[in-house]
């Protein structure tokens, strides 16, 4: 298994529209957006900005889904925990003006064949070692006086 992951550093305004983790349809890779931190930045207003996040669901419909809901006096900011999305996404401001820094990864994993086969040679040497490795009952031990 082999992997790659890019730091996410993007602004969200009201004027934007963020599209994270393009992903082409021929590639045999599982992509995994996980975000860390959503937090307002410099220049933003005490006002309640609602970030949500666009999708699609198994219908290839389109989806809204509100993930956060910050405010300067109350809540600047709100950790995620690496909150895992499947791209494609898009992030917009449903309220509010921001900006809202947005910071996560973009992980890419693959999986090889080469390495899958050796993963399992490896299994099947570990079987073996526990045939010939039988456990044996412990020895008792006669009371002594």
């Amino acid at each position: 298994m082999a992997g790659g992951a890019a730091a996410a550093l993007t602004f969200l305004d009201q004027e934007s529209r963020v599209r994270a983790g393009g992903v082409e349809e021929e590639d045999d890779a599982e992509h995994v957006l996980a975000l860390t931190m959503l937090c307002l930045t410099e220049g933003a207003k005490d006002e309640c900005n609602v970030v949500e996040v666009v999708a699609r669901n198994h219908d290839h419909q389109e989806i809204a889904v509100p993930v956060a809901n910050l405010k300067l006096s109350c809540q600047p900011m709100l950790s995620l925990d690496d909150f895992q999305l499947q791209p494609p996404v898009t992030f917009r401001l449903k309220s509010g003006s921001g900006p809202v820094r947005i910071t996560g990864r973009h992980q890419i994993v693959t999986i090889s064949n080469d390495l899958s086969e050796e993963e399992s040679e490896e299994d099947g040497s570990e079987e073996e070692e526990a045939e010939l490795c039988p456990v044996l009952p412990a020895k008792k031990l006669g009371r002594r006086l």
